[in-house]
């Protein structure tokens, strides 16, 4: 089972991937680096959530896992 530390640790890397990512595209979109990087946080907000969340539920569950 994998500890809470390392889902938080691979949350963050996840997120910050993510948030430069976003921050870029949202700038393309939109032309402009407070739009873009406000669309950027709330995602890069919603996405760390979503991931940690979604890491410890598949953590709890044993199927497709050897012994």
């Amino acid at each position: 089972m994998e500890t809470q530390a390392r889902t938080f640790v691979k949350s963050v890397l996840w997120t910050l991937l993510g948030l430069i990512v976003m921050a870029v595209v949202g700038f393309a979109f939109t032309g402009s680096l407070t739009t873009g990087g406000g669309m950027a946080l709330v995602n890069a907000f919603l996405g760390f959530v979503m991931y940690a969340g979604y890491e410890r539920l598949w953590a709890r569950i044993a199927w497709g896992r050897h012994a």
